[in-house]
């Protein structure tokens, strides 16, 4: 597996991300090259004894999504871990689309969260795909976690037939010639960024050969029976059935691809039936833009609950 890694000077005097970097070399156990590493970039903020927070971010965005949100946690007492997948951010960027699966990133982020950072008692946070792996991680190693915050995301069994506004947004991603991530972010936000932000959101990607990861990751959503990801996941929907834990769901009202996802934890989750549920007001898919302080106060809510 050959991987591009993003130029440092990429990432000098981002707005609003004064965060120290932290990096882990983790192995690709289904690399067909023996001994081949991948560099994954995660930030980790506040009280190293705090109750932790695993924020995990979506297609195409990185841990720079979580810019807002973090001081916010951080004042309460929290500590924030906001790892860039594989493909995004500061982490590696394997070059063929062929290198990127579902269970490869689930494993990747495995080595991050449970074998490098041995998280524990944490709270889970996941939004896009930072839902789809993060929940399977969650799902593999329910012990680790205390509770779960999900929103504009879900658990995808191959059941059921994909909206409109996610098909377009698939056939996009896989035909378009150019993949213009920040403008992908603005489109999907109802907050205006600036354009500092909006290059901020383009910086771990100098040129097309960096994107394979992001176009890819659309295709990867499991949409039939057949898919390869589909036992795993509905594994993981097992675990949740039986999940009494806290399980929180807050997915705006804005967001036409994930738009009634909740249902279906509301109604399996044991958990979330005991759990306040929120729909967030005036937000779109990235809704970590437009209501950072509104999403942290339910993270932050949700710890002291207990």
């Amino acid at each position: 597996m050959h991987a591009l890694r993003t130029p440092d000077e990429r990432f000098a005097d981002l707005v609003d991300y004064p965060f120290e970097p932290n990096y882990v070399e983790i192995s690709d156990r289904d690399d067909e090259e023996p001994g081949g590493v991948l560099r994954v970039h995660y930030l980790d903020e506040g009280p190293a004894d705090g109750p932790v927070v695993l924020c995990m971010h979506g297609e195409p965005s990185w841990s720079y999504l979580y810019r807002k949100m973090i001081p916010v946690l951080v004042d309460a007492g929290l500590r924030v871990v906001a790892p860039d997948l594989v493909g995004f951010g500061k982490s590696d960027k394997p070059t063929r689309k062929s290198d990127y699966t579902y269970a490869r990133h689930v494993a990747w982020m495995q080595e991050v969260i449970v074998d490098h950072l041995d998280l524990r008692d944490a709270t889970f946070f996941g939004q896009d795909w930072g839902g789809l792996v993060g929940l399977r991680l969650v799902a593999e190693h329910p012990d680790r976690f205390a509770r779960v915050v999900i929103g504009n995301t879900g658990l995808p069994n191959g059941q059921g037939t994909p909206s409109d506004a996610f098909l377009a947004w698939q056939k996009f991603s896989q035909e378009s010639p150019v993949f213009p991530i920040g403008q992908i972010l603005q489109g999907a936000t109802n907050t205006v960024l600036s354009d500092a932000e909006v290059s901020a959101y383009d910086a771990p990607f100098p040129d097309e050969t960096y994107k394979e990861g992001a176009r890819i990751f659309p295709s990867l959503v499991p949409t039939s029976a057949d898919d390869p990801a589909v036992p795993a996941n509905l594994a993981a929907w097992e675990v949740f059935a039986a999940w009494d834990k806290p399980f929180i769901t807050c997915f705006s009202d804005g967001d036409p691809v994930t738009a009634g996802g909740d249902a279906p934890f509301r109604k399996v989750v044991p958990g979330a039936a005991r759990s306040p549920h929120v729909t967030v007001a005036g937000a779109h898919h990235f809704f970590q833009e437009d209501a950072a302080p509104q999403l942290s106060q339910i993270i932050i809510d949700a710890v002291r609950a207990d």
